[in-house]
């Protein structure tokens, strides 16, 4: 389990939106247009209120299978999408009279399969959003922080 710390900005259902600051692993990376102002949801076990410092953990493997599926996946689908997409151009080819390049037909399968995977990408965020098994959880109050 990974251990992370922000302030809570609002609470609901049991559950509590945290401010996260930035850390040693985000500060080089850039990835996140907004990486200043990160927000998580979590699980607020602990009755956190708004303004309080906490301290969340989340599991990493949570972590590893969302980086796989958000940045592997797409870039797996495109590859059979371009593999098909030639032996789709092969077969063409061997069925037809004319010459035609057998790059096209890499290139649409690679785009078609990619532009798909988003979809199974959009379904998963959706699916790991709903589920609290998932989502960090509040483990310490460390201190209310006054506005």
């Amino acid at each position: 389990m990974k251990q992370e710390e922000g302030m809570v900005l609002e609470t609901h259902d049991g559950m509590a939106r945290i401010r996260v600051g930035r850390h040693a692993e985000c500060v080089s990376c850039g990835a996140c247009a907004g990486a200043r102002n990160v927000t998580v949801d979590a699980v607020n076990r602990m009755g956190a209120r708004p303004g309080q410092h906490v301290k969340f953990e989340f599991r990493e493997t949570n972590v590893l299978r969302g980086a796989f599926v958000v940045f592997i996946l797409p870039l797996l689908a495109a590859a059979a999408g371009a593999a098909l997409g030639w032996k789709f151009g092969v077969m063409r080819e061997m069925a037809s009279v004319e010459q035609e390049s057998l790059q096209n037909p890499a290139v649409g399968g690679a785009v078609l399969f990619f532009l798909l995977s988003l979809f199974g990408v959009r379904a998963y965020d959706r699916r790991t959003g709903r589920d609290r098994e998932m989502k960090p959880v509040i483990v310490e109050i460390m201190e209310t922080v006054h506005k």
